[in-house]
């Protein structure tokens, strides 16, 4: 089982979690970042660490938010690996917790 980014990284890209990955799952878009499935070892220390409380384990995700386990699949596939945490989008703090930031996404 992998962990899984959802909705609230969008616009916000926190990188606290990719600091932590000891296996660098993570994947880096314009204004989201994703989880490789197939390289998470589901060792949990990502999931703390996320300001935006955006990740999940792929089994615990939030109804509505299940195709971003999909997604996370996807552009893991096509986006650069991040194994360096960066500062966080400049107005991450006002995204965060807002819903219905799928259209937003940046590919």
């Amino acid at each position: 089982m992998a962990f899984v980014v959802t909705e609230n990284c969008i616009k916000c890209k926190y990188t606290d979690c990719v600091e932590v990955c000891p296996v660098d799952c993570f994947h880096e878009g314009p204004n989201f970042l994703v989880i490789d499935p197939d390289e998470c070892i589901d060792c949990t220390l990502c999931e703390p660490e996320c300001p935006a409380q955006a990740i999940f384990a792929e089994d615990e995700v939030p109804e509505g938010q299940e195709n971003f386990t999909e997604l996370n699949a996807e552009l893991s596939q096509v986006w650069p690996v991040i194994t360096e945490m960066k500062e966080p989008a400049e107005d991450a703090q006002e995204w965060d917790g807002k819903t219905d930031k799928l259209n937003l996404l940046e590919r």
